[in-house]
């Protein structure tokens, strides 16, 4: 379960947030957001592009293929959806 901290009357989620871009909308109330990071090298140090794929609940099917959106984590909702778009 995510923790929230408060500072200042403020509370700050601790859940993690992804932008991407959707590249299937086939599933129903589902979307898959492909994810791009850049990682160090450990040993070389240069950058490289990694990339990954994460279902997430999008009630409705708002979002279509292409369309760019920030991914939030939730509760598991099924084996492999553990995000929903914000």
């Amino acid at each position: 379960m995510a923790k929230a901290a408060v500072q200042n009357n403020k509370v700050e989620s601790r859940k993690k947030t992804m932008t991407g871009v959707v590249v299937s909308d086939k599933m129903k109330d589902t979307v898959v957001v492909l994810v791009d990071r850049y990682v160090k090298h450990p040993k070389y140090g240069k950058y490289i592009a990694k990339s990954k794929k994460f279902k997430a609940q999008d009630a409705g099917n708002t979002k279509k293929i292409g369309d760019k959106v920030m991914i939030e984590e939730c509760a598991p909702i099924s084996k492999d959806k553990h995000f929903k778009v914000i």
